[in-house]
Parts: C-alpha cells; sequence; structure tokens
C-alpha cells in the first residue's frame, strides 16, 4: 500500500504564504496546504481507500497531531508500529474474528497516519529523504508482518507448520516486489541517471507487445491488489467472517486465503521482475 510518501511537496500557496503556526492552524489550513492539488490523483502513490475516504478525515487528525506537537517522523514511526502489530493481533491464537476485526482496525490507522504523517510534513515544510526512506520501510514492514500473520492464523496458533512457512514465502514475496520496484531507483541513480525515466507511463509499459497486453490485463484484474496491507486486512476479516458463520472448527476460508495470496505473491514476484526488464524503466 502506498498512501502517502512525504517528499510530495507541492505548496499550493505560491510565494503568499501566510499559513498559521501549527498551534494556531485549523483544519481547513491543514488541507489546503497539506493536500496540494493534484494530490489525489497520484496513480500509483494515492491509495484508493485514500481517495475514497481517508484523505477526508486525515486533515482533522493532522490538524490533532499539529496542535499536539508531533514531527512528520514522529507519525511514521506510530504508522510503521500500527502495521506492524497489526501483522501480530491477527496472529494470536484466540477467535480468529476477533483478531481479524483487531487487525483490521489496526491497518485503518496505520492508513490514517500513512495521510497524515506526509500531510503534517508539508504543512511544516519539513519533508526529508529520511521521511521517504522511513515511509518506505513502514510499507515493507506491515504488509510482511500482516502476511506473516495470515500463516498463523491459517496454522490455528503459534505453532510451526506448513501454514506459517506459506505466510512466510508470501511475506518475502510481497517484500521482493517492493525491492523491485525500489532498485530500479537504485540501478538509475548508480548508472547516474534521473530517478524517474522520461516518457512518463510509456516508459512503464512493456517493449513487448505480448509482454504489454499479459501486464494490461493483469492490471485490470488488480489479483496483486490483495496482498496490500489494506485490501489483506479487509480478507482476512472476511474469511474470519465466514468462517464463523459456516462454524468451521477449522480455519478453512482462511486457509483458502492463504493460498491464493501466496500464489499471488510468487507469480506476481515473476511478473513484476519480466515487466521491469522488458520495459524502458532501466534505460
Amino acid at each position: 500500500m502506498e498512501a502517502e510518501l512525504p517528499e510530495y511537496s507541492a505548496d499550493p500557496s505560491g510565494d503568499d504564504d501566510h499559513r498559521p503556526h501549527r498551534k494556531g492552524a485549523k483544519v481547513a489550513d491543514v488541507r489546503r496546504y497539506g493536500q496540494p492539488p493534484g494530490l489525489k490523483d497520484r496513480r500509483n502513490e494515492e491509495h484508493w481507500a485514500g481517495r475514497l475516504y481517508m484523505r477526508d478525515l486525515s486533515p482533522y487528525f493532522g490538524w490533532i497531531a499539529l496542535r499536539l506537537g508531533f514531527s512528520p517522523n514522529q507519525l511514521t514511526y506510530l504508522m510503521m508500529a500500527s502495521g506492524v502489530v497489526a501483522g501480530l493481533v491477527v496472529s494470536l491464537p484466540l477467535d480468529p474474528l476477533w483478531t481479524a476485526i483487531g487487525g483490521a482496525v489496526l491497518i485503518q490507522v496505520y492508513l490514517l497516519l500513512d495521510c497524515v504523517d506526509g500531510e503534517v510534513a508539508r504543512y511544516l515544510k519539513q519533508t526529508s529523504v529520511a521521511g521517504v526512506f522511513l515511509d518506505r520501510i513502514g510499507h515493507y514492514l506491515s504488509e510482511v508482518s500482516l502476511l506473516i500473520g495470515l500463516g498463523f492464523m491459517a496454522q490455528g496458533g503459534w505453532k510451526n507448520g506448513g501454514w506459517v512457512e506459506l505466510g512466510l514465502v508470501a511475506a518475502l514475496g510481497a517484500a521482493l516486489i517492493k525491492a523491485e520496484t525500489d532498485n530500479v531507483v537504485v540501478a538509475r541513480a548508480k548508472s547516474g541517471l534521473t530517478a524517474d525515466p522520461s516518457g512518463g507511463d510509456r516508459a512503464l509499459r512493456p517493449r513487448s507487445t505480448r509482454i504489454a497486453l499479459a501486464r494490461q490485463a493483469a492490471s485490470m484484474l488488480r489479483f496483486h491488489r490483495i496482498i496490500g496491507a489494506v485490501e489483506l486486512s479487509l480478507l482476512i476479516l472476511a474469511a474470519a467472517v465466514l468462517d464463523t458463520v459456516l462454524g468451521n472448527q477449522t480455519p478453512v476460508a482462511v486457509r483458502v486465503l492463504m493460498v491464493a495470496v501466496a500464489a499471488v505473491a510468487v507469480l506476481q514476484t515473476l511478473l513484476h521482475l519480466v515487466s521491469i526488464l522488458a520495459s524502458r524503466r532501466l534505460k
């Protein structure tokens, strides 16, 4: 999930910047200076949940964070903690329905903080490279933690077994997908190129027509989203509800979800790598 990158720092105020001190800021000020035009339209960085509802809520919490004196990086640390704890809660050897509810709520907090940290950073003009780094690490940790937690839930508790191993495989796949994306920037930087290739979306498309069509089909199906923290937390909740309603003694629905998630993680790792190598991103 990438709802927010704190380095995004477009400022709608121009030279006429009279934003109030953080203690005197209003919700409208946070919305104006923390959510510049185009923020919700970022194709690859703004999560659908951010556009749908979280960006409407986040200025209220950004206002609270400003009043309480939180720094952007402190909010990012809280975001990281909520994501990791969500995975821990899901893994608890308790009633899966309640652990799934707890995990889903914590992931919503994670998403909220992921929006708020960037908005506070832009309001205070404190965007930084460290903030970008922490934000990326937070996404890694949260998705990995939740996938491992799902493995323990499918296993039925804190014990070794094939379901836990499957969760670890899915977590490794999710981490590799993000690493593949981030290492495009690393490879370009080490070669003296700009972080983003010229040509916009065209540079992202594979040069092979067949691979491009396959990528387009996969993008339309959006099956890769089931390993994102927000979507996965909701799917875990749905699976736990289904197991509860059906009275399953073993978490059948959760295990089906675990298999699907692991398969998607492995497949997407390979497809994403091929897509990058076949595109113009490394040119």
